[in-house]
């Protein structure tokens, strides 16, 4: 039989790592990160990174591997991800792979033959010199299935897309075909009522602003992270760096409109993970510690 990986997964402010340190304590299990942005080093508060304490009480991997000016692909992702789970089960361990970024949990649960195109600096260039807008629509016509489901607003993931067309002369959907599976794959996906879902988001940025986010940005700035950087790093980074540019007439402003731009991420993160019929739902709710922990044994003796 194929080895069992635990997958913790759900949109954002659902509770995913607390669940995944609770599950992985009890099942002696290790924690790979399926998120985008916590690769990245100093990205903590704007990525709810799980602190050192957290770390303390399970091991995590794929957690601060990259500097934030560098770029990440995804087929990175699906090999790193892949050897750290290798690596924790000849430990004896349970693998959990706990995140809300769609395309790296479908790289790893599908084994994706994604295309290893690497990054082309002088195209990347070129493409950064035309507007958003523009990017999108030459999306649209190269790659109509890529477009509908990748983030409209940001431009590091659309040029990306663009890039791997135009190399290969092929759309990037028709290039990731599914491998033969590496896990037999438990997906445990967390789901709140989407008012109380908003109220968690709403309450998580409001918390986020007080840890010093603002400063975050700051800090990354005068490291030499550029704003254009930021900008394709997340709603958090992208509309901090634009109040630090005078782009909004307040910080009040700045944070009621990061709120609603969360809850349409979160609207569309949902709406892909509903596509996922694999994925067993449990409710957000004081049972889901107990109700996660008997679907992971039943998964494991079955």
């Amino acid at each position: 039989m194929l080895p069992c990986l635990i997958i913790v997964l759900g949109p954002t402010a659902s509770g995913k790592s607390a669940l995944g340190i609770a599950l992985a304590q009890k099942f002696h299990g290790e924690i790979v990160s399926a998120d985008s942005r916590q690769i990245y080093r100093g990205l903590d508060i704007g990525t709810a990174k799980v602190t050192l304490a957290e770390r303390a009480l399970v091991p995590h991997h794929l957690l601060d591997i990259i500097d934030p000016r560098e770029v990440y692909t995804v087929s990175q992702f699906q090999r790193d991800a892949i050897s750290a789970i290798d690596a924790i089960l000849a430990r004896s361990h349970q693998p959990f792979l706990v995140g809300g970024s769609p395309h790296y949990i479908q790289a790893v649960v599908d084994h994706l033959d994604i295309p290893h195109v690497p990054p082309q600096p002088e195209l990347r260039t070129q493409l950064e010199k035309h507007p958003l807008a523009e990017l999108l629509a030459e999306l649209k016509a190269r790659d109509p299935q890529t477009a509908a489901v990748i983030d409209n607003n940001n431009p590091r993931r659309i040029i990306r897309a663009l890039e791997v067309c135009l190399i290969t002369g092929k759309p990037f959907s028709q290039q990731r075909s599914v491998a033969a599976p590496l896990y037999r794959s438990l997906l445990l996906g967390i789901r709140w009522q989407r008012s109380v879902l908003y109220q968690r988001i709403d309450a998580r940025v409001d918390e986020r602003m007080q840890q010093g986010m603002v400063q975050e940005v700051r800090d990354l700035l005068a490291q030499g992270v550029s704003a254009e950087r930021l900008d394709g790093l997340g709603l958090e980074y992208r509309f901090i760096t634009r109040l630090l540019q005078d782009k909004f007439a307040s910080e009040a402003e700045m944070v009621e409109r990061l709120k609603y731009a969360i809850h349409d991420f979160t609207r569309r993160q949902l709406s892909w993970f509903r596509k996922d019929q694999r994925i067993v739902w449990i409710d957000g709710d004081g049972r889901m510690e107990q109700q996660a922990e008997q679907i992971v044994r039943e998964f494991m003796l079955s």
